[in-house]
């Protein structure tokens, strides 16, 4: 059964909590984010998807695929991998939802 976290804004089953919750681990270690940051990048990016149990049809790519599609816009239509030889300073950062979006659910460190 599906539900809502508080975490994310989508409904969720077990299985594609742990997903999100990996996705948003990934950002925050490949990138230095804080967790509240990459909550509110997934929930920006998936709040109107209707996400399926698990395996939802996305779950073919690895957590980390689409943190990077989250995290850095595309170049040249492509976007980094986690070849740990890239540089990724090259990358354009995507900017995070504003502060005082609805994405935002998890209180940031220091608030």
């Amino acid at each position: 059964m599906a539900a809502r976290t508080g975490e994310f804004l989508m409904d969720l089953d077990a299985g594609m909590l742990a997903y999100f919750r990996e996705m948003a681990h990934e950002m925050v270690t490949r990138f230095g984010i804080p967790r509240a940051e990459a909550v509110a990048r997934i929930n920006r990016a998936y709040t109107q998807r209707h996400i399926t149990p698990y395996p939802d049809p996305m779950c073919r790519e690895l957590p980390e695929y689409w943190g990077y599609g989250l995290y850095f816009r595309p170049n040249g239509g492509r976007l980094p991998d986690d070849d740990p030889d890239r540089d990724l300073s090259v990358w354009e950062v995507r900017p995070p939802p504003p502060r005082d979006s609805a994405h935002w659910t998890v209180r940031p460190a220091g608030d």
